[in-house]
């Protein structure tokens, strides 16, 4: 897979879906996000966004999961839809 066909997370419009593919951030925001399912293999998709934008409510594993902006950037999906 090549990295010019990954993009942030952070990017989706909502009802658009992906297959996380990698994590640009270490320490414990990684280990955060993990813990709640970000890990790579995984499909996701952008359920919707709050009215000024942040934060995004992402689908994974069948739950629904609020996180920042700040924090889906650093989450490099492959585009599925």
């Amino acid at each position: 897979m090549d990295g010019n066909h990954l993009k942030p997370l952070s990017e989706l419009l909502p009802g658009e879906r992906g297959v996380i593919r990698k994590m640009k951030v270490r320490g414990p925001i990684r280990r955060r996000l993990m813990d709640m399912g970000f890990v790579s293999g995984t499909p996701v998709e952008l359920e919707k966004e709050a009215p000024l934008g942040d934060p995004v409510d992402i689908l994974v594993k069948g739950c629904h999961v609020s996180i920042r902006k700040e924090e889906a950037q650093n989450v490099l999906i492959e585009v599925t839809s």
